[in-house]
């Protein structure tokens, strides 16, 4: 369970100007960075200051966690998807959504796609590459990415907007990063998420054009 943060509006406030120097340290609009700010497992008390000092975007690791904690309160936001997603829960995934993160198979593809056809609903979709190719993490490898991402534009008809990685903890992120970078670039891709609290400012130097903090916001969990 998470311990929150005394003062969760001024951490919040804090990684929104560490943002803003970090992309203009490197010559980008701090505009083109977007802020998810990762409320999985937190209770509302810790969420509710973070809203009303004015962050919209949000990010869940668990569709019915996320229907829980959001079901009534997500009016005017924009929530995200960045845990895996099983085939099963397509159907409540394209429902309450508005970004998956999580794309790695093709089942999962075939799902969402059939959901989005019959529900005429269709959240954005970022395909996760499992940079370090790490057995316990989702995502797909970075030598099949090219194929996975033509597959899912073309047999399964779906629009891919971004990628997504997450590094393996304890190696320096730079080089998953412009792993990353290299693979969106040469699919014509522009939208990257990645970065965390202990290197977004770094993922913001690799381009990041979203950055998925929890901590930093509100505290470490326990």
């Amino acid at each position: 369970m998470a311990q929150p943060l005394s003062d969760p509006p001024r951490a919040y406030a804090d990684v929104v100007a560490r943002i803003g120097r970090a992309a203009q340290a490197v010559g980008r609009d701090p505009a083109a960075v977007s802020l998810v700010a990762v409320s999985k497992q937190q209770p509302w008390e810790a969420i509710a200051p973070v809203l009303a000092a004015g962050q919209r975007i949000f990010g869940e690791n668990r569709v019915q966690d996320a229907m829980t904690r959001w079901e009534g309160r997500a009016a005017g936001l924009t929530l995200h998807l960045i845990g895996p997603l099983q085939s099963n829960k397509a159907a409540d995934a394209v429902a309450f959504f508005d970004v998956v993160e999580t794309l790695d198979r093709e089942r999962l593809a075939a799902a969402l796609a059939r959901e989005i056809d019959r529900q005429g609903r269709r959240p954005r979709l970022y395909v996760q590459v499992n940079t370090g190719e790490e057995p316990q993490k989702a995502g797909v490898i970075p030598a099949g990415a090219d194929a996975f991402i033509a597959a899912c534009r073309g047999p399964h008809g779906l629009e891919i907007e971004g990628l997504m990685c997450i590094p393996p903890f304890g190696e320096p992120s730079g080089p998953h990063f412009a792993l990353l970078g290299r693979i969106a670039a040469r699919n014509g891709l522009a939208k990257l998420s990645m970065g965390m609290s202990d290197d977004f400012e770094t993922a913001i130097r690799f381009g990041a054009t979203s950055v998925r903090v929890g901590s930093a916001v509100f505290g470490a969990r326990a």
